[in-house]
């Protein structure tokens, strides 16, 4: 055989060997709403990288983020649709196909977010995400800690009393408006893109978030008071689609839940880590910062607000609430 021909079928051979492997390369889509500098998204990206790594380049993850792919609602459906395979999203929009997950956004259940992550390793855990699961055929691989929501306010709080009759801006989400209502608030549901102006003009008077999002969308400059009310302990959870799930081995299960789970703690590590020092970061700012007696809201929220309303069942919130 001469030289050429052994060059030309070596040659042929590396094509088929590329070939053969690109046909072996799944590429997948990781979809979410968050912007590229947030820790939900970098620790996605770094999520992606050891996927391939640990499968060996059998996976490709593309991560589509700051809703390129859609908003919310529209990367929840995706994954009914097969547009998207792997999205991040809140607890209320899985809630919308199982109500009964949607009890972790009721005020104070979550004493803090070491609770939170107590409950991600429970027995009540791993039935409402069976519950979610069995009604869609999505698989939750991890939660990630968002932050704690907190009020900002023009007028001074220091009771939920206080609240009564304040224009506060609240997500249009049942659970979100639990405690502001409870309390005698009203709410309004601007969306999110337009809090700072609303602020601005007066059209409310209030809003709350994270204060990693407070400083993220300077509601600071804007309000008077930053009030640690504390009512919910926010998180996000990684959802793998039916499909996806579905044509997924055992081991490469294993590798994807390892990975996303290990993300989801590298991105709950920053949003506490940013947390930590936020406080005195608005302090130094010269804003009022608040703490409150939390226990006089949760009472009041008790009293006014039944889990029933919601499509919660009490026993869960009692299971959630006796995680140690």
């Amino acid at each position: 055989m001469t030289f050429r021909l052994k060059t030309v079928l070596g040659a042929t051979a590396l094509v088929l060997v590329s070939a053969l492997a690109a046909q072996a390369e799944t590429v997948l889509k990781w979809a979410h709403v968050y912007e590229t500098s947030e820790p939900f998204h970098t620790e996605s990206v770094w999520a992606a990288e050891e996927i391939a790594k640990r499968t060996e380049g059998r996976y490709k993850v593309e991560v589509y983020p700051a809703s390129q792919l859609g908003k919310e609602a529209d990367i929840n459906q995706g994954l009914k649709l097969g547009t998207v395979d792997i999205i991040i999203s809140g607890s209320s929009f899985a809630a919308r196909d199982f109500k009964p997950i949607g009890v972790t956004y009721f005020p104070y259940i979550f004493r803090d977010p070491s609770h939170l992550l107590a409950y991600t390793k429970s027995d009540i855990f791993k039935r409402l995400s069976k519950g979610y699961e069995d009604a869609t055929g999505n698989h939750i691989t991890a939660v990630t800690y968002y932050g704690t929501r907190h009020t900002t306010s023009n007028k001074p709080i220091e009771k939920c009393a206080d609240m009564a009759g304040l224009k506060i801006r609240v997500p249009d989400v049942p659970a979100y408006l639990a405690m502001p209502r409870a309390c005698g608030a009203n709410t309004t549901p601007i969306a999110f893109a337009e809090v700072y102006l609303a602020l601005q003009n007066g059209t409310v008077e209030a809003q709350e978030n994270p204060l990693t999002t407070i400083e993220a969308k300077k509601f600071y400059e804007v309000q008077k008071n930053i009030v640690l009310t504390g009512h919910i302990v926010d998180h996000l959870n990684t959802v793998v689609s039916k499909t996806l799930w579905g044509n997924l081995s055992d081991a490469d299960k294993a590798i994807f839940t390892e990975v996303m789970q290990e993300a989801a703690a590298r991105a709950t590590k920053i949003i506490e880590e940013r947390e930590n020092k936020l406080v005195d970061t608005f302090k130094q700012k010269g804003i009022n910062v608040v703490t409150v007696d939390k226990a006089d809201f949760e009472k009041t929220v008790l009293e006014k607000v039944t889990f029933e309303e919601f499509g919660y069942d009490k026993a869960d919130w009692e299971a959630i609430r006796a995680v140690q």
